[in-house]
């Protein structure tokens, strides 16, 4: 069974952005896909700080008193990715930038090849913005970017509200039908024996490790 790790990148762990991800998740879950749902909390999450030990540690990140690590080891266990954030001054949660930019560069491997989706929440603007800058974490890593039948965005401001857009919440399901197709696919392809292509790296100067 195919299993899908969905990140909320709030502060809040029931807030308007886990309500568009239990929507995608029980989406999933009706295709017979596992999910999870990982929060990562609302203390501090360290930036990356350019050491260069991770390249030493087989895909942990150096600094190891938050959740970066977890993040990794749960991805390296999941087929596939959601990746939920409020929309902060027309850009994701700083929480989620600085654990994306970790796990990616420390443990690129445990995304390499597994198809990912993006989803921003907001009170009115900014989501696109928000969207935009999450599936870069998808293209430089080789991932497929699942897709729905409109950006991929919630509206709502105060709590329970997100549970009102309809239309949104539309896009969110069929996040999950897509996501749920597109691991099928995968998984026909792997028992057709069709493997993962391996990429040039020779002239790449900042490449997911």
């Amino acid at each position: 069974m195919s299993k899908v790790l969905l990140v909320n990148g709030s502060s809040r762990q029931e807030g308007n952005t886990s309500v568009a991800l239990a929507e995608v998740a029980a989406a999933l879950e009706g295709h017979g896909i596992e999910t999870e749902t990982m929060w990562l909390g609302n203390k501090p999450v360290n930036d990356c700080i350019a050491c260069g030990k991770c390249a030493e540690l087989g895909g942990k990140c150096a600094i190891d008193n938050d959740v970066v690590n977890e993040l990794i080891a749960k991805a390296a266990q999941a087929d596939g990715f959601v990746f939920g954030t409020p929309v902060y001054y027309a850009h994701p949660s700083g929480r989620i930038l600085c654990a994306l930019d970790r796990a990616f560069y420390a443990g690129g491997a445990a995304f390499r090849h597994k198809p990912g989706a993006a989803v921003a929440v907001a009170r009115r603007g900014g989501t696109t913005a928000s969207f935009d800058v999450l599936n870069k974490y998808f293209t430089i890593c080789e991932m497929p970017v699942v897709s729905s039948t409109y950006w991929n965005n919630v509206h709502g401001r105060l709590p329970g509200e997100a549970a009102q857009d309809a239309e949104g919440l539309q896009t969110m399901r069929n996040i999950g039908q897509n996501m749920a197709w597109l691991l099928k696919c995968i998984e026909a392809g792997k028992a057709a024996g069709i493997d993962v292509p391996v990429a040039e790296r020779g002239q790449m100067t900042n490449y997911i490790r």
